[in-house]
């Protein structure tokens, strides 16, 4: 097999987008949102986290459509910081970030699948439900064991259960819809002290985690069909169309549910169909749910296994993750090892995982990409750049402050979480690249970009 083949058009890239951003995070994080201001008012998390995501969705499809391989903001980073110094070094502290921050994102999603199958497992104890959602990666490690157009298609047809669902709750919402409720606020909910403005960075980094995923095409890239037009429209279609449905389906959710009971549930959305419908429609909606969270875990646990096995092929990482499968052509050693940090990070509670993975990967991924692409700018280099932000620099701007705020407002322990893994990635890439004679430790005129 010389290379992975161009085989995804722009529908299979919406829909692996899509997939993965929408899956069960609607479904859990809405009660996290409320909770960050204690009603109603944490909405104004979506205005601000549409704002960031779409700005930053910008930023990705310029640097996607212009950059289309395998490895998404690993490649963009060495492009804009330079192969041999800088861009060597935070390419790796990205591969390094995602042996983090991925397994967690893909572990939110299988936790807050064991959450809904406790509809139907009421009796599950905690540390059944954990052993419960370990497994259940397993069983994605198995089913991504096929060429990547077998899995387009399994993806086509997930992504019409999650269509399937998520339609179901906006129209139910549509029709049963109570203003008086949705907007019952409390009192001083708007205080605009520092409290406030924390508690709303909180949230929107609740509302940033449903958007996590815009960008995963960019980790397929070399995958991809006529990328310099697909990549951009997959990147701004799944952030415009998963906006409205999740910000559809969680006024849905408090225009029947009572906000200071929604903000309490485990499995909201099951709750929700059952005080319209009754318990039928709790046990209908919760087994689609486990069904459209399958396809976002999916999706993740694909994207995510390209990114180590791109740095490993450019030398960069570890060289035994960058052989491809002999007869199905895809990553497969890299998708044991994400699959592995994946089953570890299952052990721990949702809302611990989902402000971790923000943590580990706001500074080197968005931030990071996002000076990638001011510093390609800036040297004016002669490449083909299929798509142009509108309005730049102004969305890499809203970007990068937005992401900063957020990253500030998720509290200590997580903040230094995401700045020590960055260290010790620091720590591993140095001793690496003394041992191998590489950049900053090459010899004069081995260097340079």
């Amino acid at each position: 097999m010389e290379g992975m083949q161009r085989r995804l058009g722009l529908l299979n890239a919406t829909t692996i987008n899509m997939s993965n951003m929408v899956g069960i995070g609607p479904f859990i994080a809405i009660a996290l949102i409320l909770q960050t201001l204690a009603g109603p008012q944490a909405y104004l998390a979506w205005i601000v986290g549409t704002v960031i995501a779409l700005a930053d969705g910008l930023v990705v499809a310029e640097l996607g459509a212009a950059n289309p391989a395998a490895g998404g903001t690993y490649v963009f980073l060495k492009k804009g910081f330079g192969s041999r110094t800088w861009g060597r070094m935070l390419a790796f502290l990205f591969v390094w970030q995602i042996l983090f921050a991925g397994p967690l994102e893909i572990a939110s999603g299988n936790i807050g699948l064991v959450q809904y199958l406790r509809v139907f497992l009421p009796d599950l104890s905690a540390m059944e439900g954990k052993l419960l959602a370990a497994g259940i990666c397993v069983v994605l490690i198995f089913a991504l064991y096929r060429r990547i157009d077998d899995i387009a298609k399994l993806m086509l047809g997930l992504w019409s259960v999650m269509l399937l669902t998520t339609g179901w709750v906006i129209v139910t919402g549509i029709l049963h819809f109570d203003p008086a409720l949705a907007f019952d606020l409390p009192e001083d909910a708007f205080r605009f002290d520092l409290a406030f403005l924390q508690g709303l960075g909180e949230g929107s980094a609740e509302v940033l985690y449903l958007f996590l995923g815009y960008y995963q095409v960019c980790y397929l890239g070399a995958e991809v069909k006529d990328p310099g037009r697909t990549i951009p429209r997959a990147v701004l279609y799944s952030v415009l169309g998963v906006a409205v449905i999740d910000i559809a389906i969680s006024f849905s959710f408090i225009g029947v549910v009572p906000w200071r009971q929604a903000m309490e549930s485990p499995f909201l959305g099951a709750l929700f169909v059952e005080q319209v419908y009754g318990p039928w429609a709790a046990n209908l909606l919760a087994g689609m749910i486990v069904i459209t969270a399958f396809g976002s875990i999916f999706a993740l646990l694909l994207g995510y296994s390209r990114v180590p096995y791109a740095a490993a092929r450019d030398g960069i990482f570890f060289r035994q993750l960058g052989e491809l499968h002999p007869t199905k052509g895809f990553p497969h050693r890299s998708l044991l090892l994400i699959g592995a940090g994946t089953i570890a990070a299952s052990f721990f509670s949702l809302d611990n995982v989902i402000k971790a993975l923000m943590a580990a990967r706001i500074l080197i991924q968005f931030i990071g990409h996002t000076i990638a692409l001011f510093l390609i700018r800036a040297r004016k280099d002669d490449v083909e750049r299929p798509f142009s932000m509108w309005g730049y620099p102004l969305p890499a701007i809203i970007s990068l402050v937005g992401y900063t705020y957020v990253f500030l407002s998720l509290g200590g322990w997580f903040i230094l979480f995401g700045v020590g893994t960055l260290l010790l990635g620091t720590v591993v890439y140095l001793g690496i690249a003394s041992r191998q004679k590489e950049w900053p430790f090459a010899r004069s005129g081995t260097s340079g970009q």
